[in-house]
């Protein structure tokens, strides 16, 4: 499949686009690691938005205040996450234990 050609009108949309998607990924996770946000509610607020939901869920963990790289990589092999999984790719079940897990 040939890549299309866009002028350049589309193009600074796109960006735009971008830029708006990775700055609203960026705030979710600066409210959920300043304390504004719980994970219960970050979660809630990425599933009802496209942009946020694919948020990676271990970037989210490692937002949380006292988890690190080698906690969330426990948590997520305790849940059976994978590490490339994002909120969206989530089953309920594992949402549901997550929030057990922080609540």
């Amino acid at each position: 499949m040939a890549i299309p050609q866009l002028s350049k009108e589309q193009l600074e949309s796109a960006r735009a686009a971008a830029t708006e998607a990775r700055r609203a990924r960026a705030e979710l996770k600066t409210q959920v690691k300043s304390g504004q946000l719980s994970l219960h509610d970050a979660l809630n607020k990425a599933a009802n938005d496209d942009t946020l939901s694919r948020v990676k869920v271990v970037d989210l963990l490692r937002s949380l205040p006292r988890v690190g790289v080698t906690r969330s990589a426990e948590i997520m092999e305790d849940l059976n996450i994978a590490a490339n999984r994002r909120i969206r790719g989530l089953g309920r079940h594992q949402v549901e234990r997550l929030k057990d897990m922080f609540s």
